[in-house]
């Protein structure tokens, strides 16, 4: 596993001092394996490698422990991977390694759920130095297509017994400085995802994330665009974006690696390879993100006066709008 790290870079925009240091952050990159040991022995030497290198924070990719289940439709219990969220073997791997490092460690998890047709939440955590939970946040959008037949497995959170009033917490932990936001994976396509985030205060924005190759279209590489449109949308929002993914081969998926971590002006400023598995360290100038609102002032003159189609009912009979109509999604 090779260990890549960035320092801050320069501010592009800056008028006024900053007076708050970096932070330094982390996250992996991992190959998922059949033996719970070995996988877990993997993940715990990486996040202390980056504890090591000073990250403060360590980020890990979309349902840490499992192999991806939705590459292929769901059977009659769908839930049967899933764990408990406070005494799981996902929380214990957290908790027990930001307790040795000192430091916060995040992780995604199948979370079960009582409802009776068996699906679960995808559900992203925080847990604290001490080995508590401080932050807890479902996965909104769910993907239906091919080779990621999500919906056959999780349900939209945020759920009735989340305890959020709102579906897109922010979380300031004591101690690290930073303001973090945690969607997950399909939630990084959505520009109203990162604009919710930027306007409830988030400065980091992690999306741990399980994407790759499409089977129905193998010549077809999403990569480019995946981190286009993350970049894009830390831009338009003014986000720093950690986005740890997986890499390798599982079931009828072949995992794209890629992970990275960008500013708000959208440098990447520091990414993983493709096939290979990664610890990324970078130092983030969160008042970069002060600085470029204040030369681009997208809040300020955003015109939520005329944004009423954003909040309509989606039409499944003309999702594309008007004009348009309705197509097949690929199965």
């Amino acid at each position: 596993m090779i260990t890549l790290t960035a320092p801050a870079p320069e501010p592009l925009s800056r008028t006024s001092p900053s007076d708050r240091p970096p932070v330094r952050v982390g996250l992996v990159q991992h190959r998922w394996r059949s033996d719970a040991t070995e996988l877990t022995s993997i993940l715990r030497g990486a996040i202390d490698r980056a504890a090591a290198e000073g990250a403060r924070v360590v980020f890990l990719p979309e349902i840490t422990l499992l192999r991806y289940p939705a590459d292929v439709p769901a059977g009659p219990d769908p839930g049967a991977t899933a764990e408990n969220l406070a005494d799981g073997p996902t929380f214990a791997l957290a908790a027990d390694a930001a307790a040795a490092n000192d430091i916060y460690v995040h992780a995604s998890l199948y979370e079960k759920s009582p409802a009776d047709d068996g699906l679960g939440f995808n559900t992203a955590i925080l847990v604290s130095p001490t080995g508590e939970l401080v932050g807890r946040t479902r996965k909104l959008h769910i993907p239906i297509s091919a080779g990621y037949y999500e919906d056959t497995y999780f349900r939209a959170g945020p759920g009735p017994d989340s305890g959020e009033a709102n579906p897109y917490p922010v979380y300031a932990p004591d101690g690290l400085g930073a303001r973090i936001g945690m969607p997950t994976c399909w939630d990084e396509w959505f520009p109203e995802v990162a604009r919710n985030y930027s306007l409830g205060g988030a400065e980091i924005v992690v999306y741990p994330t399980a994407i790759g190759s499409e089977p129905k279209f193998p010549t077809f590489d999403t990569q480019p665009l995946w981190q286009q449109v993350i970049v894009a949308n830390g831009i338009n929002s003014g986000l720093f974006m950690v986005v740890p993914n997986r890499t390798g081969d599982e079931g009828a998926l072949s995992f794209y690696g890629s992970s990275f971590i960008s500013d708000p002006y959208g440098r990447v400023l520091v990414a993983a390879p493709r096939d290979e598995e990664a610890v990324l360290v970078a130092d983030l100038d969160l008042d970069q993100r002060r600085d470029w609102l204040e030369l681009f002032p997208f809040l300020l003159t955003r015109r939520p006066d005329t944004y009423q189609s954003l909040t309509a009912p989606v039409d499944e009979t003309r999702p594309y709008g008007s004009g348009h109509a309705a197509t097949a999604v690929i199965k």
